[in-house]
């Protein structure tokens, strides 16, 4: 594939996937991937190779956009940061696991686990759409742990930050206003995603057929690429979701969901 072409579809992918990760406080790697994978597979990597390469390569653009978008979430008061620190800190583990126990499965495997878990969690958030915005949040120490641990496990098996997931559970279980759970997703995921960098770093070291400039599973050029647009545009996502009612922001949301479901079953 020509680079130019390779180069602009990333750079574009980068503009759309900032903006909606300051929006829903999701790491936008359901955007990501996708894209990666198409232009991984295109110029005829192994498929396998080629979701490893773009989950991890996600997850680290992941990293600087979510600090961004936090801060934007903060700024508005949105952010729960004794949730979200103590979610992170189990994320940050179960990430390590997670991508651990992803460097040995199938790459069609990841993508259909993931695609019908989201589908699932879109249809619940769906028949759980309400306007709350002063509804009081609950939750223990030990159930923002679990939540973290297992949130964790999920991003490093898909390669995505954890807040298509988080954001409903948050919401569902928690009760969470949509916006502070937006606010709180986005702090969470900076921890997560972490872990799960680190571990597909790890298990990519000395693996054959990696791009250039590559360290383990994640390819520099094109982390650079998509992270000179979506950190600064994530801080535009921030103040759509700020300007949006809680119910339109849920209904919205919902629908991303079915869209990232469709989207990893289709990369497949």
């Amino acid at each position: 594939m020509d680079p130019l072409i390779q180069y602009t579809c990333l750079f574009f992918t980068g503009i759309v996937t900032g903006i909606v990760s300051g929006l829903f406080g999701v790491g936008g790697g359901s955007l990501m991937t996708p894209v990666q994978f198409w232009l991984y597979t295109a110029g005829g990597m192994d498929s396998t190779l080629a979701t490893r390469l773009a989950f991890g390569t996600s997850l680290a653009v992941i990293i600087p956009t979510m600090i961004s978008g936090a801060y934007g979430h903060h700024r508005h008061g949105a952010v729960d940061w004794k949730a979200a620190v103590l979610l992170g800190l189990a994320a940050i583990f179960g990430g390590l696991i997670g991508g651990m126990v992803a460097s040995h499965i199938p790459g069609s495997v990841l993508r259909l686990f993931f695609a019908v878990f989201i589908l699932i969690m879109a249809a619940r958030m769906i028949w759980h759409i309400r306007e709350c915005p002063v509804c009081e949040p609950h939750g223990s120490a030990v159930q923002f742990l679990f939540i973290g641990f297992f949130i964790g496990i999920l991003s490093g098996l898909t390669g995505l930050g954890g807040g298509a997931l988080l954001v409903p559970i948050l919401v569902i279980l928690l009760g969470y206003p949509i916006h502070r759970a937006v606010g709180t997703s986005s702090a969470c995921l900076i921890f997560s995603a972490t872990g799960a960098v680190i571990a597909y770093v790890i298990n990519g070291i000395g693996v054959t057929g990696l791009p250039p400039y590559s360290i383990g599973y994640v390819d520099l050029l094109t982390f650079a690429i998509l992270a000179v647009t979506t950190i600064p545009l994530a801080r535009l996502g921030v103040r759509f979701a700020h300007g949006c009612s809680g119910r339109n922001l849920q209904i919205i949301f919902a629908g991303l969901m079915v869209l990232i479901g469709v989207l990893m079953l289709m990369s497949g």
